[in-house]
């Protein structure tokens, strides 16, 4: 079939060719091209939607009417007749109005229509463009499981080489003007695939919906999104499949004929895997007959597993793997596997063999591996002389005879029917044997692994587990290198004996031998060793310089162990209750874990030391060993210790130069500790209460803290690069202690001394040496004179002073007289007594205090920035006169600087009344405001440019509230008895306000929220309860 299309024939753009174009109107009108009209032309061009184009010799011809004319003349004479072309039998259906439908209208219109274009097209001359015709040669054929003719493909590859002269193989761009695409490409597109069955309809792409999103407002077809673009070589194709399993390849198969040919390369179809799927015999016949040169097939779980398993064995010449089960194979298909040369595996899991009554004969000459796992069968016969791997694990069989002169690896784990001869019979048919799996065979006896051992030269792995009737006391394994005996009763002292002469024994488990008492072995091959649940288990004595593992776990009765090991790294024996007794040779032992050994004494810490066995331990963990009262350490190579639990520890000595990291938690009993010298970056001893003398020399601790050492009264820390100590709460510790720290830690930064009672003026005079000391809290202390704090921390930036209930109204006077603490930001006096005018000095005065704490300030009254004129005789100092408020509250400088103060906190201040800020307190700075709990507070006026958060909680009192902060984000009044109109006239001022916490407030109805967020439009959060209060 040949369409001629034309690049201007695009019915999506009638509304902008009308607009451009007002001559071409009444022509537009004439076709009258709507949507019915391509509708009509749908059915006239491509028929019937249901029905299927045929693939005969179909190409397109695309003519460009506007190119490069390249001669000056009537490029278009040139051009060939237009209209439609199909070829003979197209024409005849045509003429029998069977696909090509035209009613007399369309006919007419279109016949009229393609006139008009040949006309506007012949009458370009001269300067005009010629048109050119692009010959693009598309297979219509959508039907995926169609061929495509051999006319129609050469046609395609003369096409390809013409145009690119690509040696790939490219598929070409396909620009489709049908507008019936989507539907064809929907209906033909469903293939049966010849993978898997459990891909529905529902994985099948919505062609129609693609098509329908691909139209526009106006209802017409956009020819532009319906561009299907395949450039994808099928070499590359064939290289991304190769990632694919079965489901994906059949879901990439529906995408296009490129694809699915692709997907159906024979590569991928190796391996047929239809485990647990329903296939029918004639459907698995026809993969097989598709796929002749698959290797591998399963078919476990399909309901005629047997019927399928034969036409593969028939079928596929070569099948290499076969796996099936869960279902009754009979005798024939055994026979017939015979006939199936190029079988390498054949597994047969929980499947019944023959008829129950019958010897099943598997005779194989080729066959390597055979599962036989979970079989119900009374007798069965290998004869495979070239088999390497046989498993009859789980099998219910009473016999078996092998003969499989190559077998390398049994396994009759868990065939409680075979008899002790016929496992004998079995095993001793097989001389070149290396490894046995004989668990779970209970009739299993010592004579039958004794004759084992003496015909199959070759065992080396061999697995005893759940025999009860073993004891291996008489047996001699002088070959093997893996023996496990799990749950074996019969394993006891006397069957270690025989076990010693296993020299090239490298893997022994002995996992719950409930009768072993003592394990002493030296094997020089010996490199993991397992005593789990050893109920009845005391003594460990190994010796191999290989050993690398041992896990020994769930044994309450052990007491000793003696370990020599050139090998081992890592020995973890947790939860030995009874272990009392340790020795270890082991050079390059690096970790050790002994948590809940809860028997050992102080005699460890002799094995750990240096001369001990381990030079090179770096890490011992000692938690809850809770015999443990004296530890003592002298390592040079302990980086970790850990002596969490240890709570009968009395004293801690450590020698230890590269220790790193110590755990004392739950030391509560440590009375002396001693770290001389160790490697420590930090310590922490807050957990001691107890301890009262401690002596530290750390060249690299940088932080120690001794909080809640009350009664620690002797202290000798030498750590030059100290940079901060906090020794709160230690009520015991004196001046002189203080002293001899700050001369030994001169780097120190933070020094916290609350609730130190003991310290005095001599204490704090020592502080002279701590040139970098830039923070200092005395909170909690019966200090009267901070003269000491002035005249020696001239860095300070940061001094506390809560509840320093002893300070003078003057104590603070050299803050704002004499220029004091000229770096002081933060200053903490919440809980003191200071009266009202210290505190108004202070804070009219010390303009450069970014941070004030003023909580639970009994003695503050009124807080009041404003300005007047009259001047206190009392504040004329170096020629600056001040003003004061006619309330006395707060004396200000006439010419003030900006403040530098950015948080302030009164909270709980009880008799505060009144807080004023005004603009002309100039605190620019000021961010945050915390009122909170001032129960008394009634009036709030507040003008700060830069305040950002303000806190009223629980002032219960406020009925007066002014705000003029533009930046206040935040504002919070819960528990306030104020009313309505006050906090929507407060925040109308508030132009950035974001959160706003109204709840518990009972003049403030929730039903008035709407009139908060009117008067404040930036409010994005309002708290309030759900019910009036």
């Amino acid at each position: 079939m040949k369409i001629w299309c034309f690049p201007f024939l695009c019915f999506g753009e009638k509304e902008e060719d009308r607009n451009s174009d007002n001559s071409n109107l009444d022509i537009w009108n004439y076709f009258n091209f709507d949507n019915k009209g391509i509708e009509a032309m749908r059915e006239g061009i491509l028929g019937n939607g249901s029905e299927e184009v045929e693939n005969d010799e179909s190409e397109l011809v695309f003519w460009e009417p506007f190119g490069d004319g390249g001669g000056g003349g009537g490029g278009g004479g040139d051009r060939p007749g237009l209209g439609f072309q199909a070829g003979d039998e197209r024409v005849h259906a045509a003429e029998n109005n069977e696909n090509f439908y035209f009613n007399q209208e369309f006919v007419k219109k279109s016949e009229d229509f393609l006139r008009w274009i040949d006309d506007l097209g012949s009458s370009s001359t001269g300067g005009g463009r010629g048109c050119r015709g692009v010959k693009v040669d598309v297979n219509l054929n959508l039907g995926l499981g169609a061929e495509s003719s051999s006319s129609s493909a050469s046609t395609m590859m003369q096409g390809r080489e013409d145009r690119n002269g690509d040696s790939q193989n490219k598929r070409p761009k396909v620009h489709s003007l049908s507008l019936d695409w989507g539907s064809h490409l929907e209906n033909d597109i469903r293939y049966l695939s010849p993978v898997d069955e459990n891909v529905g309809d529902e994985d099948m792409p919505n062609f129609s919906s693609a098509v329908d999103s691909a139209r526009n407002d106006s209802g017409t077809l956009k020819i532009e999104d319906l561009e299907v673009r395949m450039d994808l070589t099928d070499d590359l194709l064939h290289m991304v499949f190769s990632f694919l399993d079965h489901t994906d390849l059949c879901r990439a198969a529906r995408v296009c004929r490129q694809w699915r040919d692709a997907s159906s390369h024979e590569d991928f179809w190796r391996y047929l895997n239809f485990e647990n799927r329903y296939i029918s015999t004639q459907q698995f016949e026809d993969m097989c007959r598709r796929y002749p040169n698959a290797t591998a097939v399963n078919v476990y779980g399909t309901p005629a597993v047997n019927s399928l398993a034969m036409k593969a064995v028939s079928s596929l010449r070569n099948l290499e793997v076969l796996t099936l089960g869960k279902g009754q194979l009979g005798e024939t298909f055994f026979l017939a596997v015979t006939d199936c040369h190029v079988l390498r595996s054949l597994t047969v899991n929980d499947a019944t063999l023959g008829n129950g009554i019958q010897e099943i004969p598997i005779y194989h000459d080729r066959l390597r591996d055979l599962q036989i796992v979970k079989c119900r069968v009374l007798r069965v016969s290998i004869r495979c002389p070239q088999l390497e791997t046989l498993s009859l694990k789980r099998s219910s069989m009473p016999h078996a005879v092998l003969n499989c002169p190559l077998l390398r690896d049994l396994d009759i784990a868990s065939c409680h029917k075979l008899s002790d001869a016929a496992i004998r019979s079995a095993a001793t048919s097989c001389p070149l044997l290396e490894s046995l799996d004989m668990s779970n065979c209970s009739c299993v006896s010592d004579e039958t692994v004794r004759e084992i051992a003496m015909v199959c030269g070759n065992l080396n792995i061999l697995d005893a587990s759940y025999c009860p009737n073993i004891s291996l006391e008489s047996v001699r394994l002088p070959m093997l290198t893996v023996l496990k005996l799990h749950s074996c009763e019969g394993i006891t002292s006397a069957s270690m004996a025989a076990i010693s002469h296993s020299y090239s024994l490298k893997v022994l488990e002995l996992d719950n031998c409930s009768l072993l008492t003592s394990v002493s072995l030296d094997l020089p091959r010996l490199e993991n060793i397992r005593l789990v649940h050893c109920r009845k288990f005391v003594d460990l004595n190994l010796r191999s310089s290989v050993l690398s593992s041992i896990t020994v776990s769930n044994c309450p009765s052990l007491q000793r162990i003696n370990i020599t090991s050139n090998d081992l790294k890592k020995l973890v024996l947790q939860k030995q209750e009874s272990l009392t007794s340790l020795a270890l040779q082991c050079p390059f032992l690096q970790e050790v874990d002994l948590t809940e050994c809860e028997s050992l004494t102080n005699s460890i810490c002799e094995v750990f030391s240096d001369g001990g066995g381990c030079p090179v331990l770096r890490s011992l963990v000692l938690d809850s060993c809770e015999s443990l009262t004296a530890v003592s350490f002298c390592s040079t190579s302990l980086v970790n210790l850990s002596l969490g639990g240890c709570r009968a520890i009395t004293s801690v000595e450590l020698i230890c130069p590269y220790l790193e990291h110590v755990s004392l938690d739950g030391c509560d009993h440590l009375e002396r500790a001693s770290f001389y010298p160790v490697g420590l970056k930090s310590l922490n001893l807050g957990i001691c209460p107890k301890l009262n003398v401690l002596h530290i020399e750390a060249p690299q601790m940088v932080s120690l803290e001794l909080k809640g050492c009350g009664v620690l009264s002797e202290a000798s820390i030498n750590c030059r690069l100290l940079t901060s100590l906090d020794a709160s709460f230690c009520s015991q510790l004196k001046d002189d202690c203080l002293s001899a720290t700050a001369s030994s830690c001169l780097l120190i930064e933070s020094l916290v001394l609350m609730s130190c009672p003991s310290i005095g003026p001599v204490g704090l005079q020592s502080l002279s040496c701590l040139t970098k000391l830039t923070y200092l809290d005395l909170s909690y202390t019966f200090l009267v004179n901070l003269q000491p704090v002035f005249d020696n921390c001239l860095c300070l930036k940061v001094l506390k002073l809560q509840a320093c209930k002893y300070l003078a109204d003057s104590s603070l006077e050299p803050l704002y007289k004499d220029g004091a603490l000229p770096a002081l930001c933060e200053l903490d006096l919440s809980y003191g007594t200071l009266c009202q005018s210290a505190i108004e000095k202070l804070l009219t005065c010390c303009t450069h205090l970014t941070h004030v704490s003023l909580n639970g300030c009994v003695n503050m009254h009124d807080l009041n920035w404003g300005f007047h004129s009259d001047v206190p005789s009392e504040m004329h100092t170096d020629d600056r006169s001040f003003g004061s408020s006619s309330l006395g509250d707060v004396f200000l400088p006439m010419e003030q600087p900006n403040r530098l103060l950015q948080n302030l906190n009164c909270v709980g201040c009880p008799n505060i009344k009144k807080v004023v800020i005004p603009p002309m307190a100039r605190c620019v700075h000021l961010s945050s405001l915390n009122l909170s709990l001032s129960t008394n507070l009634k009036e709030v006026d507040v003008s700060c440019c830069n305040l950002c958060f303000l806190n009223l909680s629980n002032s219960c009192s406020l009925e007066i509230l002014k705000l003029d902060c533009p930046r206040l984000t935040s504002l919070f009044l819960q528990s306030c008895n104020i009313d309505e109109e006050a906090v929507e006239a407060a925040i109308s001022q508030c132009t950035m306000l974001e959160t706003l916490d109204v709840r518990f407030c009972p003049k403030i109805s929730p039903l008035s929220m709407g009139k908060l967020r009117a008067a404040c439009p930036s409010l994005k959060r309002i708290f309030s309860s759900l019910a009036q209060t």
